[in-house]
């Protein structure tokens, strides 16, 4: 069974390669390497024993993507990661953000909807829900006006991808992911950002290895329990696996519509404090913070409700924050030894 994951190189894609390829699929990767590494694959290959294919692509470029289809035309299944996600860069810059969000998606389809039938994931975000009314979130809650481009674009790819549904043979399955920490028990892969992290855990542990001076914690006067904003932080082994699990629903016909939404975390929000102290804990140092005001744009709390996961997707998330801020610094650590 052979399976197109796009941004394969990246964060979640990579760790949801190594996942396949332990259940058995065949996977190509597409990636462009504009916030990846060739390396990854190195990581994959040394963790999985078994290469993937890799084509270097630029899913903005029509004619390239038909190419692929021609040459893969035995790909039944998609995992689509590939998009620009950076919630800062993609208020300074909307336009690159729907171009390459966007017309990915949109080409991406048009070649799926040719095949008599075809399985796609759609990596999707909790930004939908913006600040919900009710917590924890669940899939029913109302998607908000979105705070920032990216997160327009994450509505506007599901809104596409349930119309192409509708009147093709294409089934889907929307993955909502809250906020995806940690790496391969392996230290093999794991998230290595480009320039500064705008992310809290990477940013915590570039901090903790003596690359940043301090980390700034924005906002401290939230109404929570220690006044920082809380979020739903889920390991990425745990996040990858249930890609596998969603495409293998899709595949033996196990899906109750053309397509399903499902939210994707812990059940469980921490504040950003709680996570400086796991990271505490885990690695035995004291981190530098500072206390700054609140960031334009952000929200108090998300966290999600994981019924739906847990009991029609039969998934559900084993490892725990500590876990996830232990790999997360081992990784950190292996990879400013290099």
């Amino acid at each position: 069974m052979k399976v197109l994951v796009t941004g394969g190189l990246g964060f979640i894609g990579s760790h949801t390669v190594v996942e396949l390829q332990n259940e058995g699929f065949e996977v190509v990767i597409i990636d462009n390497l504009s916030n990846s590494s060739e390396d990854v694959l190195k990581g994959i290959t040394t963790i999985t024993g078994k290469t993937p294919l890799f084509e270097k692509i630029d899913l903005r470029e029509k004619s390239d993507v038909r190419d692929f289809f021609k040459k893969h035309n035995d790909v039944t299944g998609v995992i689509h990661f590939a998009a620009s996600k950076a919630v800062g860069e993609s208020v300074e810059q909307p336009l690159l953000y729907y171009e390459n969000n966007i017309s990915s998606l949109v080409y991406l389809l048009q070649e799926l909807q040719q095949k008599p039938e075809a399985s796609f994931i759609f990596s999707s975000s909790c930004t939908v829900y913006g600040q919900a009314e009710k917590m924890p979130i669940t899939e029913d809650a109302p998607v908000q006006t979105a705070m920032s481009p990216y997160g327009n674009t994450k509505q506007i790819g599901e809104e596409i991808i349930t119309d192409t549904a509708k009147v093709t043979n294409i089934s889907a399955i929307l993955l909502r992911y809250f906020n995806p920490v940690g790496a391969h028990e392996s230290v093999e892969i794991g998230e290595l950002p480009l320039g500064v992290p705008q992310n809290l855990v990477p940013f915590i542990t570039q901090t903790g290895v003596g690359l940043r001076q301090e980390l700034s914690v924005f906002g401290n006067d939230y109404p929570t329990p220690d006044g920082t904003a809380i979020r739903d932080y889920i390991h990425v082994v745990d996040l990858a696996k249930a890609h596998v699990i969603a495409l293998q629903r899709l595949l033996n016909k196990k899906n109750l519509a053309k397509v399903e939404t499902f939210n994707l975390g812990t059940g469980k929000g921490s504040s950003v404090l709680e996570v400086i102290n796991s990271f505490e804990k885990v690695s035995g140092k004291q981190l530098p913070y500072k206390m700054m005001p609140r960031r334009e744009g952000d929200i108090t709390e998300a966290y999600a409700n994981t019924d739906k996961a847990n009991n029609v997707l039969g998934w559900k998330a084993e490892l725990s924050l500590d876990e996830a801020m232990a790999s997360a610094w081992k990784w950190e650590q292996k990879v400013r030894n290099k």
